[in-house]
């Protein structure tokens, strides 16, 4: 998945808030850009450090610039969340998901009961499959984790997914990478309890799980293939 055109390299200064951080341009000149990551982004904030940005310009945007990604110690972290849904209908077209690739028809942001939308819906002669992308930025020790902070919404999913199961509809949870050290996936069970026995608790349920590894750079994100997943990292 290319970033969008034009492409502008930066240094990060610091997140001001969750949708606003301070870099600075190569001719000196500090903006505000637009942070499409609304998590905490542990292990992501590198003051001083090389940022990726797309710029826009329409005149209707409030402000300019998107940061894509930043150069962390191990490589380029990417940070946008709403890249990893498309990567995983590339990577399902590429043949890199082989257990969700019985399906000929993908669809996008499908609501899923009654207050929920659900990234993927797969369909085929055999049937359908709910699938939930979430993005990963966190590693730590070459374990990428998720979440890298409480996520009510990320619980609610798993239940959803899970309901689906029940229904007799096949559902999955994909965790996407976007750093090429997280070597395999784990629930991040210290930073949100809930969230990790949720995930032991659908995958018991029936709820399939997966981690797609990908390579980050200051020109897009490339899907690398599967990780090991521990899903009884909760506990």
């Amino acid at each position: 998945m290319p970033f969008p055109e034009p492409r502008v390299l930066a240094t990060f200064l610091g997140r001001r808030q969750r949708f606003l951080a301070d870099v600075r341009l190569d001719d000196g000149a500090e903006v505000v850009a637009h942070c499409p990551n609304t998590g905490s982004m542990k292990g992501c904030l590198f003051p001083g450090h090389r940022a990726l940005l797309t710029r826009h310009d329409d005149p209707r945007r409030k402000l300019a610039y998107t940061w894509r990604a930043i150069e962390g110690p191990a490589g380029w972290i990417g940070l946008d969340t709403g890249l990893p849904p498309r990567l995983v209908g590339a990577a399902l077209r590429a043949g890199l998901l082989p257990a969700l690739a019985a399906y000929g028809t993908i669809r996008y942001e499908v609501r899923m009961g009654e207050r929920s939308r659900v990234d993927l819906v797969l369909e085929g002669p055999d049937g359908r499959a709910w699938v939930e992308v979430k993005n990963v930025s966190l590693v730590e020790r070459g374990v990428a984790r998720f979440p890298d902070a409480v996520t009510a919404r990320g619980l609610k999913h798993l239940h959803e997914l899970a309901l689906r199961v029940r229904e007799g509809d096949r559902a999955a949870m994909v965790y996407v990478v976007q750093r090429e050290d997280g070597r395999r996936f784990e629930p991040a069970a210290d930073l949100d309890p809930a969230y990790a026995r949720g995930l032991q608790v659908a995958v018991a349920a029936g709820v399939e799980a997966y981690a797609l590894g990908t390579r980050v750079t200051p020109e897009g994100v490339t899907a690398t293939g599967l990780l090991p997943l521990d899903a009884g990292g909760a506990r």
